[in-house]
């Protein structure tokens, strides 16, 4: 049983789950679906999953108490690489915040292996965890009108990469011509959640 699990109906056909933190919610969706849990949509978000689509709202939640808590599986999906160009103009203000060289940025945003917790903000779009606490990067004070396509950024602990030309917050740190949404693929989205991610310094 979880250290936390607080499970709630929403609506008639709906349950949250909500575990505190995204390596649990990530780690329950990813049980939940091994398990075949009866839900049309498993969503996770950054401390909690939605389980949408549930014709037995009193079963599912049965179900899901049965959660072990083991955080672990969280870190078993894909792992794909993404070859990034580290050039972005908030680099220095990064290697300030985190108090080491422009090369050591690079060098430990490579070797960290984050996990796409949860989607959202624009189609292919991915929240990557994987930062401690001590290396979190607060927003830009102001956001800018345009980040481009592929752009490599940090926010917090999360790194994420914008799939489109788009306004954003983020610190950029770099860029990456990787597809992170393809309509034409058979899975669309390069990093659904659960997928282990490294950037490779190109």
């Amino acid at each position: 049983m979880a250290a936390y699990l607080d499970l709630r109906s929403v609506g008639a056909h709906a349950v949250r789950a909500k575990v505190g933190e995204t390596r649990s919610a990530l780690a329950l969706a990813s049980w939940a679906r091994s398990a075949r849990v009866p839900a049309v949509e498993i969503v996770p978000a950054a401390t909690t999953v939605l389980f949408d689509g549930v014709a037995d709202v009193a079963a599912v939640r049965d179900l899901l108490a049965m959660w072990p808590g083991d955080v672990d599986a969280a870190t078993e999906g894909d792992l794909v690489e993404i070859p990034t160009v580290y050039d972005g103009p908030d680099l220095p203000e990064v290697a300030e915040l985190w108090s080491m060289s422009v090369d050591d940025v690079v060098t430990r945003h490579g070797a960290t292996e984050f996990v796409a917790a949860f989607c959202g903000f624009a189609p292919g779009f991915s929240y990557l965890a994987g930062l401690p606490d001590e290396l979190a990067v607060p927003r830009r004070a102001t956001p800018r009108t345009r980040c481009g396509a592929g752009a490599v950024a940090l926010a917090d602990t999360w790194c994420g990469i914008y799939p489109n030309d788009s306004p954003g917050g983020w610190q950029l740190i770099g860029r990456t011509d990787a597809a992170l949404w393809d309509a034409g693929r058979d899975a669309p989205a390069l990093l659904p959640p659960g997928t282990r991610v490294r950037f490779v310094p190109a």
